[in-house]
């Protein structure tokens, strides 16, 4: 099967979109309030990570199904499961034990004056009471949570696949109309509420996967929705413009409130897929890199981001000075210590990479 870039490119555009996201948390507030750091509220950055909150994670779920056909199309069960323990599994510990106690420590620090060594950081980040988030300090997988759901899910997607080939071996989605795909944000919805821990939804990110394997990578799927392009975009703009402003300016927060942020998601899934067939399936020297780096930037750029806005804080250039310094200096820092690493065997391993990525 002929590669398809675009999966690549939206994946890796989607973990760069982090370093302004994770940035702009440092301003927000609403359900998006509370992180390492925190300065103030400041209503353009909270709007933006209101409107790309609903879609960037869920967006890499799908993808991350669609991968999963291909990839089971050339690897036996076993060789994907032992690849999702090295790629998911290890990684999360190295990063649970080494990078989030940056985080916490720096919590600590920034609103409790913590006084403690980095060291002794470590027994609070085990037994101090939390919420999970680790905003104020105490243990939470952080970032991570991704490569834990995602190892979960894949596992147990890969039961559902082998189930459903041994009892329906024929099984195949045909060609839905436009009209069904868009209606799929209401099972979405309903998984919404299944494991929902701490706002991240197993159930939700399991569909999604599983949309992403059944459906999305149809090629009659696909050729839909990259006709429907257009119509995907006003969807996902009309909706997202409506939930952005429901939510940040007239604070509703309700059943229907919830309804339009799984559609405002799902149609951006859609969209993205649709346009990235037209304007996103290539690939060269760039983008080869950023797809072999996405991954390992994803784990290593929360606490740089962290850490670095901690200092800038204390910088008198306003919040837009503040927050592109942030964004800017985490980046370059984060590839770095990517280019550091990935010429390192033994941190190439705990990052998850493969050897031919040196």
């Amino acid at each position: 099967m002929e590669r398809k870039y675009y999966i690549d490119n939206l994946r890796w555009l989607a973990i760069l979109l982090l370093f302004p996201f994770h940035a702009a948390q440092i301003w927000s507030e609403g359900e998006y309030s509370g992180f390492y750091i925190w300065s103030h509220t400041n209503t353009a950055l909270y709007v933006f990570s209101t409107a790309v909150y609903p879609w960037y994670m869920t967006l890499l779920f799908a993808i991350a199904g669609m991968s999963c056909k291909y990839s089971l199309l050339k690897r036996t069960n076993k060789q994907f499961v032992v690849e999702r323990i090295k790629k998911l599994v290890i990684p999360f510990f190295f990063g649970l034990f080494v990078l989030v106690p940056i985080m916490t420590y720096t919590a600590e620090v920034f609103f409790y004056g913590y006084t403690g060594t980095y060291w002794q950081q470590y027994e609070l980040f085990f037994t101090k009471k939390t919420d999970l988030t680790g905003y104020h300090g105490g243990f939470t997988p952080a970032h991570l949570w991704f490569l834990l759901y995602l190892f979960v899910i894949s596992l147990t997607a890969l039961l559902i696949v082998r189930l459903q080939k041994k009892c329906l071996p024929k099984f195949r989605v045909g060609s839905l109309s436009y009209f069904f795909i868009i209606l799929l944000f209401v099972p979405e919805w309903f998984c919404l509420y299944v494991l929902n821990i701490g706002g991240k939804s197993l159930g939700q990110f399991m569909i999604l996967f599983l949309f992403g394997y059944y459906i999305l990578s149809e090629e009659s799927i696909l050729q839909k929705l990259q006709q429907y392009r257009f119509v995907s975009l006003a969807f996902c703009i009309l909706s997202g413009s409506m939930y952005t402003y429901l939510y940040c300016f007239e604070n509703i927060r309700n059943v229907w409130i919830t309804v339009l942020y799984i559609f405002f998601g799902w149609t951006a899934i859609i969209m993205l897929l649709g346009i990235g067939q037209s304007k996103l399936n290539f690939h060269n020297r760039v983008s080869i890199y950023l797809t072999q780096a996405s991954f390992p930037v994803y784990i290593l750029h929360m606490p740089i981001l962290v850490v670095v806005g901690f200092f800038v804080l204390k910088l008198p250039i306003g919040v837009a000075g503040q927050f592109l310094l942030i964004v800017l200096i985490s980046f370059i820092v984060t590839f770095l210590i990517y280019e550091i690493v990935k010429r390192i065997p033994v941190l190439r391993f705990f990052l998850g990479m493969k050897k031919q990525e040196l």
